[in-house]
């Protein structure tokens, strides 16, 4: 297909949000380097706005960013279901799970795991999460950089090297701090680009918004009858989507680093739950922001001017922010879609580091008594990832092997909502241990493959996923009680339950810590 340059404007606009990012981590370096404490969790500092912002543009991705426009291009509005569900469940997480998070003092989700099973779930968890980021970071460098790659005269390989690097040098300078406040720099500029693309296209199309919602109506683009059919419980339904969409979230919300990470940051719990309110809110402002540009851009192509048909739908957003919009304003939207990939980027790193620091170098490397890991080993880590992770997105830039590294990827996110029920069992019950647990989560991965291998739905992949990790963790927990009577993990774990007092949970904490 025809390409296009960008433009010395474009270019510009570009150049100096880039350098922006790297404004934000250098400002933010002195304050990063005094203690790992600093550098990780920020000694509280965030107000919980700007926590709940950092939550929201780490969860949208570049990838969220053109996949949610064209799911609503193709088809409806019915997968909107799935940001209902994050809505959803906030009550659940200030209620029942940020209290344990809180009051245990943890720097990682996995923290939690080993003072609720054992120091093996701990390593567990956090090395999957390690892996997998590692690898997201490939692919949300690489697929939006295709992407805007194939619509314009960028090189790729280039493109995928100045964010990743420019992203690791931020999050090595700034820390979690640094991170966070570039974050809320690029949730603010994704908006924008949303709300640019809107405003373009509704004066470019002949009828504006009365055209869109006619052609959304007769056409079926909002939500029809079929989008509640189960289809044999295999289907895209509504409701299988929101409740698929509620165990995944629980998996990001819950057990996944990058965003439990933000709820040591703000300065107490009930800072943590406005954070998340705030979150939440901008999970439903996506909806009609997302879902509203792709219905825009099917009465775009359906009256405008035809989509061509060597334009693959995955690029339909860089196609038309490249040929409808006017220089300059172009490039805010292409420095949206950069800001969608580096705010992911850049909590994956931190977190990816946190985690090698505190749950594998000073639990299990480093001798008791001595000498605790720095900054220095944090940022090292952060290089050493990133370095990997770009690596493999240039890697991925430059030969055909995408479908290999996303099968890879897809192995190891199938441990992703079997770590949610792990968590659930931790809290919500008292009887469940690590033996069962750690089985749970072999058998809800196994059963996570199997249903998606069948060619379901990723949404019934997840029910599949979490309900079979906690049906078999809990029966297994009661079969080692009764092979060992009394036989829990050694340790009362009460406090660490809903069933526990807060003053118990507390003494306990301290106790553990000394």
């Amino acid at each position: 297909m025809e390409t296009t340059g960008l433009g010395a404007l474009n270019w510009a606009v570009i150049i100096i949000y880039l350098l922006a990012m790297l404004g934000v981590g250098v400002y933010f370096t002195r304050r990063a380097s005094k203690s790992t404490d600093s550098y990780f969790r920020a000694q509280g500092r965030i107000p919980a706005w700007a926590a709940g912002f950092s939550i929201y543009a780490t969860t949208l991705s570049a990838i969220t960013y053109m996949s949610t426009p064209e799911q609503a291009y193709l088809s409806d509005w019915s997968y909107a279901a799935g940001n209902l569900a994050i809505f959803a469940i906030v009550p659940v997480l200030i209620w029942f799970y940020i209290p344990f998070f809180r009051k245990l003092n943890v720097v990682t989700a996995y923290d939690y795991l080993e003072e609720r099973f054992s120091p093996a779930m701990r390593l567990i968890g956090s090395l999957m999460f390690v892996l997998f980021h590692i690898g997201r970071i490939a692919v949300v460098i690489y697929l939006p950089t295709l992407a805007i790659s194939s619509v314009t005269e960028i090189n790729p390989v280039l493109v995928a090297a100045l964010v990743g690097m420019l992203s690791i040098i931020y999050t090595f300078l700034g820390g979690i701090e640094g991170v966070i406040w570039a974050d809320v720099i690029q949730g603010i500029i994704l908006l924008l680009g949303a709300v640019v693309i809107i405003g373009c296209g509704l004066f470019s199309i002949d009828g504006g918004l009365g055209t869109v919602a006619s052609d959304a109506v007769a056409d079926d683009k909002l939500i029809s009858g079929k989008d509640w059919d189960l289809g044999g419980m295999l289907g895209a339904s509504i409701p299988i989507i929101f409740i698929g969409s509620v165990f995944t979230n629980l998996y990001q919300y819950t057990g996944s680093q990058d965003v439990v990470q933000r709820y040591q940051t703000t300065a107490s719990s009930r800072e943590t739950a406005r954070s998340l309110l705030t979150n939440g809110v901008l999970s439903l402002v996506t909806i009609p922001l997302f879902y509203g540009m792709g219905t825009l851009l099917y009465s775009y192509f359906k009256h405008t001017s035809p989509l061509p048909d060597s334009v693959n739908t995955s690029a339909i957003v860089p196609y038309f922010v490249v040929h409808v919009l006017p220089a300059g304003v172009s490039g805010v939207v292409l420095a949206a879609i950069f800001a969608a990939a580096q705010s992911t980027l850049s909590s994956s790193l931190n977190s990816i580091s946190a985690c090698l620091t505190v749950d594998v170098w000073d639990r299990f490397l480093v001798r008791r008594g001595a000498r605790r890991s720095s900054v220095g080993l944090a940022r090292a880590i952060i290089i050493v990832a990133g370095i990997i992770g770009t690596g493999a997105a240039l890697y991925l830039a430059s030969t055909d092997q995408a479908e290999t590294w996303n099968l890879f990827l897809s192995i190891l996110g199938l441990f992703g909502t079997p770590i949610a029920a792990v968590f659930a069992l931790g809290i919500f019950t008292r009887r469940a241990n690590a033996v069962g647990v750690i089985a749970g989560l072999v058998v809800g991965s196994i059963a996570a493959w199997i249903v998606q291998d069948s060619g379901s739905t990723p949404f019934m992949v997840a029910c599949f996923a979490f309900v079979g990790t906690v049906v078999v963790g809990y029966l297994v927990s009661l079969v080692w009680r009764a092979i060992r009577p009394g036989g829990g993990d050694g340790h009362d774990i009460r406090p660490l339950t809903i069933f526990g007092t807060r003053s118990t949970y507390v003494r306990r904490t301290q106790d553990a810590r000394g």
